[in-house]
């Protein structure tokens, strides 16, 4: 018994694997653009992006299968030297510096975001926000861990928590909302 939900790539129902590649190719150039969002911050070593948007929505669009596979080639367009990260950055050095641990956090995060989107999270408001949040938070812990070993212990969730929570706020409420709504337009049309 399958006990996997539609997701919204579902809908769009990609018959063969000539129409699936470009289609998760537009998701990764979407986490790459989500990457160019890129605003230093004077007293951290990680720059606030858009890429946990990014992410959150790959994952909840995509489900947990094609989610993490999408942020797992643009860890590795990053790794093998493609700039891809965070305001241009690239290379195996971006995974062992600050920002290595935000990065692992977006692969686990797509994971278990589309994970709740298999089970059918991506269609409430409530249930997507909740996922989010979730999302969110595994991508900051796993930043925070990495992070650790750069920024001592008192300065470190100044420089690796703090300037992230409003814009998490709105990248959270923004992701949450899509998804559901396109739920409810696709029942209205149904329904037509």
């Amino acid at each position: 018994m399958n006990s996997r939900a539609l997701t919204v790539y579902d809908l769009i129902k990609p018959s063969t694997l000539a129409r699936e590649i470009p289609l998760l190719l537009a998701f990764n150039l979407l986490l790459v653009g989500c990457s160019y969002l890129a605003f230093s911050v004077p007293f951290s070593p990680v720059p606030i992006t858009g890429q946990t948007f990014g992410v959150l929505l790959i994952g909840m669009a995509l489900g947990r299968t094609r989610g993490a596979a999408v942020v797992l080639a643009y860890l590795m367009e990053g790794i093998a030297g493609l700039p891809v990260f965070a305001g241009g950055n690239a290379g195996p050095a971006a995974l062992m510096g600050p920002t290595g641990g935000y990065l692992v956090g977006f692969l686990l995060a797509a994971w278990l975001v589309g994970w709740m989107a298999d089970k059918g999270w991506d269609r409430s408001y409530v249930h997507s926000v909740l996922a989010m949040t979730i999302g969110t938070a595994v991508v900051l812990v796993s930043g925070l861990a990495q992070l650790s070993f750069f920024v001592p212990g008192a300065a470190l969730f100044q420089a690796g928590l703090g300037p992230f929570l409003p814009g998490a706020g709105v990248k959270i409420a923004a992701a949450a909302v899509l998804l559901p709504t396109v739920w409810k337009f696709v029942g209205r049309r149904n329904q037509d």
